[in-house]
C-alpha cells in the first residue's frame, strides 16, 4: 500500500519530467507523433527556388494527367473503329460500294478505313491507266496503304514522347529541389551556436516535398506511357495485318476486275 501511494504522488513529477525532455520548438503533439504533416504549408515555407521546382512538376502532372485522359479515349476509340471495320469489311460487301460508303462521308477516314480508301483509290486510279500491269497495281496500293498507315500510327502516338520525358525527368527535376533546399538549411545552421533536429527538420522537410512531388509526377506518366505504347503496338500489329490481308484480295482481283 506504501508502495502504490508513492508511485501515485511520485507520477505528476515523471510527466513533468518528460515533458520537459522533449525536443525544443517542436509542437506537443508533434514530438508525441500525433500529428501529421501539413503538406501545403511545407510547400509555401520552402525557399523561391524549391517553390519554382514545385510549380514546374505541379504543371508537368497536370499536362500529363490531360493527355493522359485523352490518349485513352482516343485509342479507346481507334480499337472499337477498327474492330467495327474489319467486320464490315468482311462482311463479303462489294468493295466499291465499301469505298463508296468510306469516302463518300463527312469525316475524313481514320484508323482501318483510312487505309482501305488509301489503297483502293491508288489500285482503281492505277487500274484505268493503260499498259499498267496488275503487279504495279497492287504494288502501288502497297504503297499508298503503307504511307496511311504511317500516318494513323503516327496520330496515336502522339504526345508519348511528352509522358515518356515527364516519366523520366521529373525525379531529377524534384531531387534537384531536394538538394538545393537541404543546401539551404545547412547553410542557415553555420550562423547558429547550437544546432538541434528541431532546427534542421523543418528546411529538410521542405525540401524533401520537392522529391515527392518528382515521383508524383513521374509515377503515372511512366505507367500511361507504357500501357499506351503497348497499345498503339498491338493497334499498329493489326493495321499491318489488314494492309497485308487486303493486298491479297487485290492481287486476286487485279487480273480479273474492271473498274
Amino acid at each position: 500500500m506504501l508502495s502504490l501511494l508513492m508511485l501515485q504522488s511520485a507520477a505528476p513529477q515523471v510527466v513533468q519530467a518528460a515533458q520537459d525532455s522533449a525536443i525544443p520548438g517542436l509542437p506537443g503533439n508533434l514530438a508525441s507523433g500525433d500529428a501529421g504533416l501539413d503538406y501545403l504549408e511545407l510547400a509555401l515555407h520552402a525557399s523561391l527556388p524549391v517553390q519554382g521546382v514545385l510549380l514546374l512538376l505541379l504543371l508537368a502532372s497536370v499536362v500529363s494527367w490531360a493527355i493522359i485522359f485523352r490518349k485513352h479515349r482516343i485509342l479507346v476509340r481507334a480499337a472499337d473503329s477498327a474492330a467495327g471495320f474489319e467486320e464490315h469489311f468482311w462482311s463479303g460487301g462489294d468493295l466499291s460500294a465499301l469505298f463508296q460508303e468510306v469516302s463518300g462521308g463527312e469525316r475524313r477516314p481514320d484508323g482501318l478505313a483510312a487505309i482501305f480508301e488509301a489503297g483502293f483509290r491508288e489500285f482503281v486510279r492505277l487500274r484505268q491507266k493503260r499498259g499498267v500491269d496488275s503487279r504495279t497495281q497492287v504494288e502501288g496500293a502497297q504503297r499508298a496503304m503503307r504511307a496511311s498507315l504511317a500516318r494513323e500510327v503516327d496520330s496515336l502516338e502522339s504526345n508519348l514522347e511528352l509522358l515518356a520525358n515527364v516519366g523520366s525527368i521529373s525525379p531529377y527535376v524534384g531531387l534537384f529541389g531536394t538538394v538545393w533546399g537541404i543546401m539551404i538549411s545547412f547553410h542557415g545552421l553555420a550562423a547558429m551556436k547550437e544546432a538541434t533536429i528541431a532546427t534542421v527538420a523543418p528546411g529538410i522537410s521542405e525540401a524533401l516535398i520537392a522529391t515527392a512531388m518528382g515521383l508524383f509526377a513521374a509515377i503515372p506518366a511512366v505507367w500511361a506511357y507504357n500501357r499506351f505504347a503497348t497499345k498503339v503496338d498491338r493497334i499498329s500489329v493489326r493495321y499491318e495485318a489488314f494492309a497485308d490481308e487486303f493486298s491479297s484480295i487485290l492481287q486476286r482481283q487485279a487480273p480479273q476486275d474492271e473498274f
